[in-house]
């Protein structure tokens, strides 16, 4: 069904949301126990500056940038019909990588570890996206 597609959207929304929390929680308890005021904290450069533990917040924002290539694909694959179970499949991989870049970053941050991960995920989403180009090119024919 061309809509099962949708579910490892919703799993990154969760795993988006799970980070936030995260960061959330982090930066509240940071700032309590350092006696930092919301304002300081104004901007990113500050942020990043004054605040010591930013891997969940950087985490976060990390979630904004190659998941929107995967939720778009995702979309497209629905309003084509073209969300097929080996796509569904590939779609389960990329979250699955996504979900082991972001239980890095948030816990130990091997720097190698989180590259491998998300390289194999941006690597997996453009095959995925390539994939999906040469059926809408060769179906058209």
């Amino acid at each position: 069904m061309p809509h099962d597609i949708l579910l490892p959207c919703a799993a990154m929304v969760a795993l988006t949301a799970f980070v936030w929390m995260r960061a959330l929680y982090e930066r509240i308890v940071e700032m309590r126990s350092r006696g930092i005021t919301p304002q300081s904290l104004a901007s990113s450069r500050e942020t990043s500056r004054i605040l010591k533990n930013t891997q969940s917040l950087d985490n976060f924002s990390n979630l904004f940038e190659l998941p929107v290539l995967f939720y778009v694909l995702c979309l497209a694959m629905v309003a084509t019909g073209m969300g097929t179970a080996g796509y569904v499949t590939a779609a389960w991989v990329f979250v699955a990588l996504r979900a082991a870049h972001s239980l890095i970053h948030v816990t130990y941050n091997r720097v190698f570890h989180r590259f491998v991960a998300w390289m194999l995920g941006a690597a997996w989403l453009f095959a995925m996206w390539g994939s999906f180009v040469f059926e809408l090119v060769t179906h058209r024919a």
